[in-house]
């Protein structure tokens, strides 16, 4: 879910005034730190992006802060055009087939103990990058065994071939976020299909049943709530174990414009009929992003993971 900072909550000037103030249950730290500076040399050595920089995410000062962090890979230049995403749009260079090694190095060096790669669009390759996402696994387990590995994909346009390049590596978690309801689909992400994105997430949980599934939903962007239980049932219909939920704000004034902020007792309401759908884990909140406590999820949910606990 990459929607992100919206400093000082910038409107146009046909938004309602009521928007021009963030709520105050809306406030981000400026990230600083000791680990935050070392990441931030560590990514610009290794030539490596991070979502957390690319999409402004609020989080970025507590999860760098405790040593953790988003890998972004197959360049920072998206084939896709979505309208709440402030990665930069356009024809990507082609693939590096080195960056598995030096994601790989980056997560040894910061001895992570849980890690989350996503990537841009590759809507030039007929296999999306797949094969890159299953060379950044394979690179992890060599170097860092025993680090779990959440991948957040593209939806490869409902491809299940390169999708099960993706499971075939056995991640923890795989995660695609379905980001909005149905009715706001081409306006919010014109090149994608609401479609693709069920039968991503259907595909995954039937290729490896034991693999944990996630997606993820912005609120903001004009849905209603009975849409947004909708797509709450949905996912949950494909086997989707974790959800998150996050307010969108708007990056830039170039991007899509934000409708509301919601209140802390709504993102509370969704968590709670989340619950009672059946999913192991809600994380429902105005600064949730995909990756938010994504290390408390693994941990609690993974059978390897839970069983490793126990003994």
């Amino acid at each position: 879910m990459a929607s992100l900072i919206d400093p000082a909550s910038i409107t146009t000037t046909e938004q309602a005034p009521k928007l021009r103030r963030r709520p105050e249950w809306i406030r981000v730290r400026v990230p600083n730190g000791e680990n935050y500076d070392f990441l931030k040399r560590l990514m610009r050595t290794k030539q490596l992006h991070t979502v957390c920089e690319e999409a402004l995410c609020p989080n970025i000062g507590e999860c760098w802060g405790s040593g953790t962090a988003t890998f972004l890979i197959m360049g920072d230049i998206c084939t896709r055009s979505c309208g709440f995403c402030d990665i930069k749009t356009g024809r990507p260079l082609p693939l590096d087939w080195e960056e598995p090694a030096r994601v790989a190095e980056a997560v040894r060096a910061m001895n992570l103990r849980h890690v989350v790669i996503t990537s841009v669009n590759r809507d030039e390759r007929k296999d999306g990058g797949a094969p890159i996402f299953a060379l950044v696994i394979q690179r992890i387990r060599e170097v860092q065994p025993g680090c779990s590995i959440e991948v957040l994909i593209p939806d490869f346009k409902g491809s299940e071939a390169a999708l099960k390049i993706v499971m075939d590596a056995r991640p923890e978690i795989l995660n695609h976020n379905v980001e909005t309801v149905p009715r706001l689909f081409k306006k919010v992400q014109p090149q994608d299909k609401y479609e693709w994105a069920l039968t991503t997430l259907r595909n995954a949980r039937r290729m490896q049943p034991d693999v944990l599934t996630k997606s993820g939903i912005m609120l903001g962007l004009g849905e209603e709530m009975d849409e947004v239980k909708a797509v709450m049932r949905d996912l949950a219909d494909c086997g989707v174990d974790i959800l998150t939920i996050g307010q969108y704000l708007q990056p830039s004034r170039q991007h899509l414009p934000l409708e509301r902020y919601y209140l802390m007792e709504e993102f509370e309401e969704l968590r709670q009929y989340g619950l009672d759908l059946g999913y192991k884990w809600v994380e429902s909140g105005p600064l949730v992003r995909s990756s938010y406590h994504a290390e408390q999820q693994v941990r609690a949910l993974s059978p390897m993971y839970r069983e490793s606990a126990a003994v």
